[in-house]
């Protein structure tokens, strides 16, 4: 008895054709980013893969394109220590940033004298010694490049086992602060721990004086309220419509667009709808 080769050969190209693809892109000549993307997005509609994990590549194959300038925190909402501060002087900022590592300077944040983990503060105050200068367990920084490669940095910060960077510009300044908490959630999403502020059911969450972190499906009325703005709610009723709209297309996570003078950038996006963007404000 024979098997009907007609009976296979039907079902095996159309399951097999996502595999082919993707060991086609593993062999010869290296395919595009988007090649390997496309087949991957078969793979996660094949439900070999679910939308967390296909999330989770997308944001690793995103990091590989991304500078240290694109997710750093910017020199203006730096936590610095001076390093001729005593403990009563640094400690209440310390406990209300809620950080584990600060940077400790000289005269100005151009002056980078080392690297304060609260660690090594908490066991000075364990074992009774208030009176002590920073310059005694302050830790060496690691100086970055604007232009550092996140991936490399990523890296970097495995192998070296630090977990904080400052950035300089190309004159030498201070220009921000990178950690590798933050080249993670460019990867996975928004990490909270416990020093974080709980999450709420609102719309709209102030990370800082110019950033907000603010959910696709926050009505235009509220937007407006908060904002004092005047977007026009006629053809939608969400942020995530009039995103959409000024995009032309489902964006991907990190995509940017600017609307009435307000600058957004996507933090997360299935393969449907936006979900998460942050606002940046522009500085008059």
């Amino acid at each position: 008895m024979t098997d009907d080769p007609s009976s296979s050969s039907a079902s095996r190209p159309q399951e097999k054709s996502w595999l082919d693809r993707l060991l086609n892109a593993f062999s010869g000549e290296p395919k595009s980013r988007d090649d390997l993307l496309e087949i991957i997005k078969d793979a996660a509609e094949n439900k070999l893969l679910d939308q967390e994990a296909l999330s989770i590549i997308e944001g690793a194959l995103d990091v590989s394109s991304l500078q240290a300038r694109e997710i750093m925190i910017p020199r203006t909402q730096i936590v610095a220590v001076k390093i001729d501060d005593k403990p009563k002087d640094f400690l209440p900022k310390i406990i209300e940033s809620g950080h584990s590592r600060f940077p400790v300077i000289g005269d100005s944040i151009d002056d980078i004298k080392g690297i304060l983990l609260a660690k090594d503060l908490l066991r000075m105050m364990l074992e009774g010694t208030t009176d002590f200068s920073l310059d005694s367990i302050i830790r060496t920084a690691n100086i970055v490049p604007e232009s550092k490669r996140v991936n490399v940095l990523l890296r970097e910060f495995r192998e070296q086992r630090y977990h904080m960077a400052l950035v300089i510009d190309e004159y030498g300044g201070i220009s921000g602060l990178i950690t590798i908490e933050d080249i993670l959630e460019e990867i996975v999403g928004d990490i909270e721990d416990e020093t974080d502020e709980e999450v709420s059911d609102e719309y709209i969450k102030k990370v800082s004086d110019t950033d907000y972190v603010i959910k696709a499906l926050t009505p235009i009325e509220d937007f407006n309220d908060y904002f004092e703005a005047g977007l026009s709610d006629e053809d939608f009723d969400t942020i995530g419509g009039i995103l959409m709209q000024a995009f032309g297309h489902l964006p991907k996570r990190n995509e940017t667009t600017e609307v009435d003078g307000f600058t957004f950038r996507v933090l997360y996006a299935d393969n449907r709808q936006i979900h998460l963007v942050r606002l940046t404000l522009g500085n008059d």
